[in-house]
Formats: C-alpha cells, structure tokens, sequence
C-alpha cells in the first residue's frame, strides 16, 4: 500500500523465541561477552535462528550503547595498489574479523587532504581503532589526530616514539640472507643495497648492518669494494652487479637487499656469459610474487611478513593496554629456490 512503512527484519526478540532463550542470552552469544558461559548448544540455537531468520545487528545501536563501531579502521599510503604488499590488509581483515569487526580501508595514494578527510570519516564512524600503514618501512610522522583513537603504525615506525609499531626485523634479515651465502660455503660475499646508508630508512641501513655482523661472525672483512650503494631498481641492480663481476676480484655469490635489484643482476650474469647460480649464487630480499618465483632459475629470498604484520597490528589495538611508543620487528622467512649452491672451484 502506497505510503505505508516498509516491513522492518527480524529483531533480536525473534532471535530469542526462535531459539527458546532470553533476549540477553541472544545478545551475550552474538557479542562473545567475557565472562558469559553458554553451551556449545545453546550457542548453536542462536546462531542457527540468527541465519535462518535472516538477522542483522543494528550497528548503529551498536555505536550509540558501547561508543565504538564493529570496525577498525586501515590507512595506507599505497599499501593496496602495491601487489607484494596487499598481503598487509589480508592478514589485518584476517584478525579483526576472528573478534567480529569489519575493516574499513581507504588508500591515500601519498594525498595528504585525503588522509585527512579519510580520518575524519573513519573517526565519525567511532571506529574501534586506526592501522595507519606505509608501502615501505621508515620513519614517519603520525597525524595528531590518532592521539584520540587507539593506534598502531604498520611497516614503519612512528618518529615521535608514542604510537607503537609493528615492522620487518631488517637486521635479522639481512643477516640471515648473508648467512645463507655462507653457509654455502661463499667466503667472498658482495652486496648491492637499496639505498645509501644516508638515506636513514631502516631497511638500508638495518640489512646493510645484518650483512656486516654475518660476515664479522664468520671470521670474515667486511670488504668495501664489494658493496654497492643503488636506488633499488632493476637497473642499478644491473650496473652494480656488472661492476662487481667484471672487478679483479669478483664475488661468488651476492646478497641483493631487494629482488628487483636482483632482476637486474641475472640480466648482469647473463649478459657476461655466466650462470646463476653455476658461476655465481645470489640472494634477493622482499619476495616480490610478480618477480622471485619467474626468474630462471627461481630467486631464493626472504619474506616481508606482510600477513603476520597486519594481524599483530590488529591483535595490538584489540588489545586493552595503554598506548605506548613499543616497536615490535618480526622475523622475514626464508623462501627457499634455486639461485644458490656452492661456489664454483677455481683453478
């Protein structure tokens, strides 16, 4: 009938009378309240009446009775246009929704205005919290504005030191890449890095100090003229990798800091008429899907914990802790291919 009220859903008394509970069993199941103790079968009921009637939570009750939204926010600069990286929002999504939450994601494309507007919205929407991510690992100034939600800063760190951090252990990387090399037996072990040590961002200089410390524990010099200071790219890894291979003394194996960087070495290798890894082992970093598993052959590397990063940003804002400036590093795993094996005897 024209003018009429449309039929509103099932309500949370439905719920109940379908399943033979009260209205706060029903709503203690559906929130997973500490503290409340149901029966598998009770919990069974009700949520077999909640799919068979069709029935919704009203999240805006939700927001109006407990000040928060069934969401947590994520802000990227290029987080999800970035292939290798998209594996950050999954492993977020991933945990919040394990606590029934939604994750509301918006990328900025580096558009400060847009961030800005994207976090008024998200805090209008009382979300329970803000994941605010980076592309790449550096330190990077935190809007103020996130000093009144609770946040965490992913694959990067806050330079202030208050909001806490969750980012790539690169030290330990780049040692374990090192030790990789090593433990094949190479005892001259070059590097092509991504960035000068004065750039200051923390993978340069972290994998860079992880190559040193491998190389110092297994009794060897860091030797300078084996190490290449690039832009990361495919070709300067194709440059440095020339240098070093043509040089007096060449390396038998080396450690890219990035696996576009070491693109670029293979095509170095092919071009001089040498095998990877026959004439010379290499170890790339970042495990870039598009890249590593397609080389000829496969390029062993290690994994940015993209997954495992963006649940541990997600577990730090569940949790009920007072905000502090703590940075947590995580391990990068090795992926293990073919571009490695012993060095080749020479006469």
């Amino acid at each position: 009938m024209a003018g009429s009220r449309p039929k509103s859903g099932p309500t949370m008394h439905d719920v109940a009378a379908a399943a033979g509970v009260s209205q706060a069993t029903v709503s203690l199941v559906l929130n997973s309240a500490a503290g409340s103790r149901f029966s598998e079968d009770t919990q069974k009921r009700v949520r077999d009446a909640v799919r068979r009637l069709g029935y919704r939570t009203n999240a805006h009750a939700k927001v109006l009775r407990e000040g928060v939204a069934g969401m947590i926010g994520f802000i990227g600069d290029s987080v999800a246009t970035t292939p290798f990286a998209g594996a950050i929002i999954e492993g977020a999504q991933q945990r919040a929704w394990e606590d029934g939450l939604l994750l509301l994601t918006v990328n900025t494309g580096g558009d400060k205005e847009l961030e800005a507007a994207s976090l008024d919205t998200m805090l209008s929407y009382k979300v329970a919290g803000v994941v605010y991510a980076a592309m790449y690992h550096r330190r990077l100034d935190v809007p103020e504005v996130l000093a009144d939600v609770r946040s965490v800063v992913l694959n990067s760190q806050d330079r202030a030191g208050r909001v806490p951090s969750v980012a790539p252990d690169e030290v330990k990387g780049g040692y374990a890449a090192t030790s990789r090399l090593l433990k094949a037996g190479h005892t001259h072990v070059g590097m092509i890095n991504i960035e000068t040590l004065e750039s200051g961002l923390p993978a340069a200089v972290g994998r860079y100090e992880g190559y040193c410390a491998a190389l110092m524990d297994a009794g060897l010099d860091v030797d300078p003229g084996l190490v290449r200071f690039g832009q990361g790219g495919e070709v300067h890894g194709y440059k440095y990798a020339m240098e070093l291979l043509t040089s007096q003394n060449p390396p038998t194996a080396i450690f890219c800091a990035n696996d576009r960087g070491a693109w670029g070495a293979y095509q170095a290798v092919s071009d001089l008429r040498l095998s990877v890894p026959g004439d010379v082992s290499i170890v790339g970093f970042d495990n870039q899907t598009t890249i590593a598993p397609h080389l000829r052959p496969g390029l062993t590397t290690f994994e940015l914990p993209f997954v495992a990063m963006g649940r541990r940003a997600v577990d730090l804002i569940l949790q009920d802790a007072e905000p502090d400036g703590r940075v947590e590093l995580m391990d990068c795993p090795l992926i293990e291919r073919n571009s490695v094996t012993h060095p080749k005897e020479m006469p």
